[in-house]
């Protein structure tokens, strides 16, 4: 039998041992800009595709895609109204892009890139768009009519939509028929049943954070992250239930969150010129374990779990701190350093 004492000091030992996992977190830091300096406006979505190394960038009239093996530009969509977000069927080897400014939706071959053809939409501003492998239905959320539209992907038609109010934002799925959308004026997540198109829960934010934008899941847990503005913070919630675990301050002019699952991080970019990097302890605790500087306006951004990496999109601004500088568009890469 082990003794008393030894016993004790195996316990030390071992909770010793967790500690220094615990406290070995990646300090993140600047590496490198992918200059893109084609095409002027605004930008908006990033969408990654980590299996094909490919990162595809929305810019006002055009989606630039790159290959993350070169971090060079391979190929270009262009002619589009006011892009905001990329979809990807890759089973189907065909692309989405929603266009803002003439309420349509492009759809682009995955392989050359050529535009196959564009979809009108019933509502306005198509912003955030999600594709549901499991039901081949892709989901255009319309953030200035308050509903969603839902396109067959094997025949690209328009074969129903979702009914929710107010101003949707980003869009996740569970995988296993919901899915999880922002609503920017009610403060409130919607579940939406991804066969009947049914609004099956809504959950607010409130008053944990205010208005939401960005949303990301942990399947593992079954954990939603929202970014809330007004207040700004990271909300935590439960996916079954709509139950906040816990809320934790976050940077201003947040726009989209990720899930790094192997490093247990949630990290949030933030317009103001920051991101918030919060280290998942458990699945109902969570703490700030960084604040990584960046620049002002990038406040979108995705991350590619090979690498750990976040991309971020944006640009230098002129002297009204509003317009972007003309051939300063390009992403901002950001990686992991381990600490002890």
């Amino acid at each position: 039998m082990i003794s008393f004492v030894k016993k004790i000091t195996l316990a030390a030992c071992l909770l010793g041992a967790g500690n220094v996992l615990v406290n070995a977190q990646p300090t993140y830091s600047f590496i490198q800009k992918i200059s893109l300096p084609t095409g002027e406006g605004k930008w908006d979505y990033l969408k990654m595709d980590g299996e094909r190394e490919r990162l595809f960038v929305s810019h006002f009239d055009r989606v630039h895609v790159i290959d993350l093996k070169t971090n060079k530009q391979i190929g270009e969509i262009t002619g589009l109204k006011g892009v905001h977000g990329i979809g990807l069927a890759k089973d189907l080897n065909k692309g989405y892009i929603t266009n803002g400014t003439d309420n349509t939706v492009t759809v682009f071959d995955y392989n050359t890139f050529n535009v196959l053809q564009t979809i009108p939409v019933t509502g306005k501003k198509p912003d955030a768009i999600l594709y549901d492998k499991s039901t081949k239905q892709v989901f255009v959320f319309n953030n200035g009519s308050g509903n969603a539209v839902v396109i067959n992907a094997v025949t690209d038609k328009v074969v129903g939509s979702v009914e929710m109010g107010g101003a949707p934002e980003f869009a996740v799925s569970n995988e296993k028929g919901s899915l999880f959308n922002n609503n920017e004026d009610t403060n409130e997540i919607f579940e939406i049943d991804a066969k009947t198109f049914k609004i099956k829960n809504k959950y607010s934010v409130a008053p944990a954070g205010g208005v939401p934008t960005g949303l990301a899941y942990d399947a593992g847990s079954n954990r939603l992250f929202s970014v809330c503005r007004k207040p700004q913070a990271l909300v935590v919630m439960d996916a079954s239930t709509g139950k906040i675990v816990q809320s934790l301050p976050i940077g201003g002019g947040v726009d989209a969150v990720v899930y790094e699952k192997d490093l247990k991080l949630i990290m949030t970019s933030n317009g103001e010129g920051n991101v918030t990097i919060i280290h998942q302890d458990s699945p109902d605790t969570y703490s700030v374990v960084q604040t990584l500087t960046t620049r002002p306006g990038l406040k979108t951004m995705v991350h590619r779990g090979t690498t750990h990496r976040i991309y971020l999109s944006g640009a230098d601004y002129q002297a009204d701190g509003k317009t972007p500088a003309p051939g300063t568009f390009g992403v901002f890469v950001y990686g992991p350093q381990t600490r002890q």
